[in-house]
């Protein structure tokens, strides 16, 4: 699966089957679906989800808590629009490249 096709599977009700925890966040933030998105990464632990984290804090303008996570993840505080973020995050996570 590639970005485009992650973004056409968002007009579904529910999420392709088979998406690690992470990219399961994504797709239902993607769907402005807060709080299942949050809920998913809350369950779970590693870097992915805790990169997911601190996106969805952003998203809710919650920076000191987006900060605590991106330090989780070992990535650096984000930027670019979220939008932007979005879809770097799912492109990576797609591709496996961590």
């Amino acid at each position: 699966m590639n970005l485009s096709e992650f973004k056409r599977s968002l007009a579904k009700a529910k999420p392709p089957s088979g998406l690690a925890p992470a990219l399961a966040a994504l797709w239902w933030a993607g769907k402005d679906e807060w709080e299942k998105a949050h809920t998913l990464v809350m369950a779970e632990s590693g870097k992915d989800c805790a990169w997911v984290h601190a996106y969805l804090h952003r998203v809710e303008d919650d920076l000191g808590n987006a900060r605590y996570w991106y330090r989780q993840a070992q990535r650096p505080v984000a930027t670019a629009p979220l939008t932007a973020e979005w879809d770097a995050i799912v492109e990576i996570l797609l591709q496996g490249k961590r």
